[in-house]
């Protein structure tokens, strides 16, 4: 059963921790689905609608549905003007109409794949595109390559994450002892569903990242939401915030922004 918690108490540290979405993927999927303002977004797993946002001029509606509460909270105050709806992809079509394209950004994975691309497939409209969006957004590249500044020590945060939580990763009430499933194409397959067509974006430039931006990149996480820590959160955030300053002192980090990939599938 998918799990509503995944997320409790990340939602703030979302767009300040998570890098936005490169502004490439609304160009491709324009061009490539002939997108011009007509027809409606459903944006599945929005959180707090950074995909949406960026998605909603090329439609005459957007919608956005996410479980969490709180994500659903935030969307609504960052973008008042669009449609959100706190709801699990598994409930779908709870009523919602017709799509031209229904997406998918770093969601799809926690969901009951089979039901949900099942659920989906009559809820989009002919000629129109599921769209899955890879990225993560949390963190860069790893390398050793120079840049202006010092880049996030990531192995050394997981590190005091797992001091702080334990070696298996968490995932709201469960853990994830062996990752996400995979599958996801012979899932679609499976559906029904034709393609996929795939376009990477991005990826390579180097961006600047503060403290704090650090700070809620690991909140944002499944595995290192502040609900999991408990009682313990202020002393953990307190450790994480010493590490930075012992590698930046400045508290301004440099990382190399990870390509995204679009993959387009047709009912």
């Amino acid at each position: 059963m998918p799990d509503d918690s995944l997320y409790t108490g990340s939602a703030a540290h979302y767009p300040v921790g998570r890098m936005p979405y490169p502004s490439a993927i609304a160009d491709v999927l324009r061009a490539g689905l002939g997108l011009d303002g007509t027809g409606r977004l459903l944006d599945v797993g929005c959180g707090p609608g950074s995909l949406t946002t960026l998605l909603a001029p090329l439609f005459a509606e957007a919608v956005g549905v996410d479980a969490d509460p709180g994500m659903i909270e935030e969307a609504r105050r960052r973008a008042p003007e669009l449609s959100w709806h706190r709801l699990r992809a598994e409930e779908l079509p709870a009523g919602l109409g017709e799509f031209r394209v229904v997406t998918f950004a770093q969601s799809f994975h926690w969901m009951d794949q089979p039901a949900v691309a099942r659920a989906v497939r009559p809820m989009i409209a002919p000629g129109g595109a599921w769209v899955h969006v890879g990225a993560t957004t949390h963190r860069g590249v790893d390398g050793t390559d120079p840049l202006a500044r010092p880049r996030p020590p990531w192995v050394r945060i997981d590190a005091l994450v797992a001091a702080y939580l334990g070696p298996v990763r968490r995932a709201g009430r469960s853990t994830l002892p062996n990752g996400t499933p995979g599958g996801e194409e012979d899932v679609m397959r499976s559906a029904g569903y034709r393609g996929p067509d795939r376009v990477v974006v991005g990826g390579g430039e180097e961006v600047a990242r503060s403290a704090d931006e650090i700070v809620s990149a690991v909140f944002s996480l499944s595995y290192a939401t502040p609900h999991l820590f408990g009682e313990r959160v202020g002393e953990f955030e307190a450790d994480l915030r010493s590490l930075l300053a012992e590698v930046s002192p400045p508290g301004v980090f440099a990382e190399r922004r990870r390509e995204t990939e679009i993959v387009i599938w047709r009912p």
